[in-house]
């Protein structure tokens, strides 16, 4: 056992948490009763070191985690809970934040690094900023400190010993220093790309919300009710694109791992994710309305707040156990849920009681809002976004709600939605109405001066055009066969309004020699995703209907039988415009592009390792010869399925899968993915052979044979062509002086023809028989016996379930405009920033009351 590393690492735990609550001190002391950029010097070099040792701290406890891990160290829970011996080391990384300790880690270290960039640069914004992000740092490391002090238990630790967590093994009684030779494992389902970049995307973003969180507060608490805004922008813009890339990443994650055929299940887990995104991109609209516009400042630290606040409510929701019963992705309670309450009352106190005090005091434009005013615009857009996150927040937290009605003796009868992606979307929907339509209103106006009729002039064309493009996309759905709902309808025609009015915005700004609004390609991005969520979503259909007339199976659902085609192994079957072939299994053995024929290697009692049967090679390169030991990721079986279009010809291979998961029910089928440019074919399996038992072979039934005799077996008929010396015996290790023969059998199937080889072995004067499989036919021949002077040959003939798959395959219209618009949506955040970036390098700012003029200048009224 190897204490020292995680002695380290809980010492630095402890270190950081001591740093932090100090930073926290000296930073508030350097800035207390002082002005903005005025601060005491010793105090603030005290707060600055401290920070240091904290992130110091901090990096020594993310090497002492990830060396548990990559060093495979059993001893300690955390490492044989996450991970296992046969892991890459991508898998390795991905186990560091598989878990909560690690997670939380991942959220601090984040904060680190955003503390060392406030440093370098808002210096003049330190003091009272870092004493907030300290603060913050300090009730996030106490999570992870694993402490218990008079039966009081403060955080959980990484490090905590196997045998401290599993105290009643009777193992730790006869050796207390036993250590595992495995761990339990990454779940497979999160053996994936994803897992690598989606978590600490999320985190980075979760970070970014305590940025302009910090810079509110600190403007509240040093009355610098308006310098805030101009340094906490592009954070927000930051935030924003990162942490809707997160939400996103998310989304494409499932998409392309699990087979509920979307990706988005309105899962309360994801919710909590969605909410704050929501409210953050509210926020940065009232950031921006106060700096251009002088107005909504109120709002806008409401929202920043407000955001921050959700976030923690989030980790509470995702970490509590509370959402035990209603979330697949919720962490199990670690016993925080007493600090999480603590961490989150802390800082809504500390935030709603500042804003409450100064709010008296916070500037509010005196000027009224018309119809025609671009600000009341903007706002009613924010308001949407806020109402469209207060609708998931609400029915995402009725299980808080029953659980604290419980904690107070009162039983509750509410219960969240039996179809939730119903309930939500039939409410969200309305809120990608008003995003569609106000994201193109409200940047036409936003670059002009507004009356009647210039609105008249500006909006027409975008409005005509919409309307013109519903009406025949309507017409087009109708005549496919399809119906349209009048919601549906509306939903279509303020997506195509924003895309158009977007573009208009764009193009008019082109042709006036403006750079690139950062702001209306953002917007685009967003009109487009709501194009690609209503087609792909409410257009997908199935196109794998069993149109055979015949049940598959009775004990399958009455989905299963409707909605799925089945295949035999290289049988051919028709589905919806395509000739399907199921090839047969693979597996995915690394180093080796692409995928491994099952057949090509036999399995050893390693489930890891098999050996070739054959070689295999990929184009002219060969991998692994005959005999050679092949590495292969066993939680992963692989189906390969042939599409051939019946009217083009056009070709290609799918491979859907199936994981063997135990902790998720047994065994989860993941699909695969063919894109086009107007739609995906997305392919899974929807039942096949359970490939971690046996076949269920039949009872041998016995033939004597000569060489070239012909025997039918079921449906097909086979010819023993020759009986010769086996010179490749993969896996049975024959010494000098054993013998091996090997009957050459040819097995005609209804497309192709199958060489089977059953040995007859001789070993040390005992007779073994390995018999050969044809899985696609589900035959088994063995060599029984041998009479040399009659030449007679006796062959035991087995048979089983022919292999098979039942796949279901979906079509999804225009989905590829949901990923391009996330795109695009994220590049105008970097846009956005990269301009604010380049005025300020340029030159120095108007004042801020001379802000307003200077904008209107620059803007022509569009003819």
């Amino acid at each position: 056992m190897n204490l020292l590393v995680g002695d380290i690492g809980h010492l630095s735990v402890i270190v950081a948490f001591v740093a932090a609550v100090v930073a926290a001190y000296a930073y508030f002391q350097a800035a207390r009763g002082r002005a903005l950029g005025d601060v005491d010097a010793s105090w603030q070099r005290l707060g600055r070191g401290a920070f240091f040792v904290h992130g110091a701290a901090v990096l020594a406890v993310v090497g002492c985690l990830f060396d548990i891990i990559y060093h495979h160290r059993y001893e300690y829970y955390y490492a044989w809970s996450h991970s296992s011996n046969h892991l890459p080391l991508k898998y390795m990384i991905s186990c560091f934040w598989a878990g909560q300790e690690g997670s939380f880690l991942l959220w601090i270290f984040w904060q680190v690094v955003l503390g060392g960039c406030i440093m370098l640069f808002n210096k003049k914004w330190e003091a009272p900023v870092l004493a907030v992000f300290s603060a913050v740092q300090a009730f996030l490391v106490s999570m992870i400190v694993g402490v218990v002090a008079g039966g009081l238990k403060v955080g959980s630790s990484p490090f905590m010993l196997l045998r401290d967590f599993l105290t009643d093994l009777p193992v730790w009684k006869t050796n207390p220093n036993f250590v595992p030779k495995d761990g339990t494992g990454l779940n497979a389902l999160l053996q994936n790309y994803w897992m690598v970049i989606h978590p600490p995307t999320l985190f980075l973003g979760f970070a970014l919300t305590l940025v302009p969180f910090a810079f509110a507060i600190a403007a509240l608490w040093k009355k610098e009710l308006t310098a805030w805004v101009k340094p906490a922008i592009p954070w927000s813009l930051v935030g924003g694109g990162v942490l809707g890339v997160g939400v996103m990443m998310g989304a494409y994650w499932a998409y392309e791992t699990l087979n509920f055929g979307g990706y988005w299940n309105w899962d309360p887990v994801e919710n909590a994710v969605y909410i704050p995104w929501l409210v953050l991109v509210a926020a940065l609209h009232g950031l921006v309305l106060w700096q251009r516009r002088r107005t909504g400042l109120r709002t806008a630290y409401a929202l920043v707040i407000t955001t921050f606040i959700l976030v923690l409510y989030a980790t509470f929701l995702t970490r509590s156990g509370v959402l035990g019963n209603a979330s697949v992705h919720s962490f199990t309670d670690l016993g925080l849920s007493g600090q999480l309450l603590i961490y989150l009352g802390f800082f809504t106190v500390l935030a709603v009681g500042l804003l409450v005090w100064r709010w008296k005091e916070i500037p509010v434009s005196p000027k009224e809002l018309s119809m025609y005013s671009p600000e009341l615009w903007v706002f009613v857009g924010a308001t949407v976004l806020c109402l469209g996150a207060f609708q998931v927040l609400f029915t995402t937290s009725i299980p808080v709600y029953n659980a604290f009605m419980g904690f107070i003796g009162i039983k509750t009868n509410l219960a969240l939605p039996v179809d939730q992606i119903a309930h939500y979307s039939k409410l969200q929907l309305w809120m990608g109405v008003g995003v569609g339509l106000l994201s193109g209103v409200g940047q036409v106006m936003w670059w002009q001066r507004n009356d009647k009729e210039t609105l008249l002039n500006s909006l027409t064309p975008s409005v005509l055009l919409a309307l013109l493009g519903t009406a025949l996309a309507v017409l087009l759905i109708r005549y496919n066969g399809p119906t349209i709902s009048p919601a549906y309808v509306v939903l279509f025609l303020a997506g195509l309004f924003g895309v158009l009015a977007n573009l208009g915005t764009l193009f008019t700004l082109a042709r006036r020699g403006i750079t690139l609004s950062g702001g209306a390609l953002a917007h685009l991005g967003v009109a487009l995703m709501l194009l690609g969520i209503l087609a792909s979503s409410g257009y997908s259909s199935i196109i794998s209907r069993n149109v055979s007339g015949l049940l598959y199976s009775r004990d399958f659902s009455e989905d299963i039988n409707r909605d799925n085609v089945l295949l035999y192994r290289n049988e051919a079957a028709p589905m919806h415009g395509y000739q399907l072939t199921y090839e047969g299994q693979y597996f995915e053995v690394p180093g080796v592009p692409g995928y491994v024929n099952k057949q090509m290697l036999f399995r050893t009692d390693d489930d890891y390792k098999t050996l070739a049967r054959a070689d295999i090679k990929v184009g002219n390169k060969l991998y692994y010869k005959t005999g050679d030991t092949v590495t292969i990721v066993p939680e992963n079986t692989f189906y390969r399925v042939d599409y051939a279009k019946k009217a083009t010809g056009e070709k290609f291979t799918l491979y859907p899968r199936a994981q063997i998961n135990e902790e998720m029910g047994g065994i989860l089928a993941s699909p695969d993915i063919k894109h086009f440019w107007g739609h995906d074919i997305y392919t899974h399996i929807g039942g096949a052979p359970d490939t971690r038992k046996d076949k269920q072979w039949s009872e041998p039934k016995e033939h004597t044979l000569s060489v070239g005799d012909t025997i039918f077996l079921n449906d097909y008929f086979a010819v023993f062509r020759a009986i010769e010396p086996a010179h490749e015996t993969v896996g049975l290790g024959l010494q000098k002086g054993d013998l091996a023969l090997q009957a050459d059998m040819i097995v005609y199937g209804e497309q192709r023809q199958y060489h089977a080889h059953p040995l007859f072995v001789v070993r040390n004067r005992l007779v073994g028989r390995v018999p050969d499989e044809v899985d696609d036919l589900g035959i088994r021949l063995s060599l029984n016996t041998i009479d040399p002077q009659k030449g007679k040959f006796t062959f035991g003939v087995s048979t089983a379930q022919k292999d098979y798959i039942i796949l279901k395959a979906m079509e999804k219209p225009f989905i590829n405009l949901l990923w391009s618009g996330t795109l695009l949506m994220a590049l105008g955040f970097a846009l956005s920033l990269r301009q604010r970036n380049t005025k300020r390098n340029a030159a120095p700012e108007a004042p801020e009351t001379d802000a307003l003029p200077a904008v209107r200048t620059r803007m022509a009224p569009v003819a």
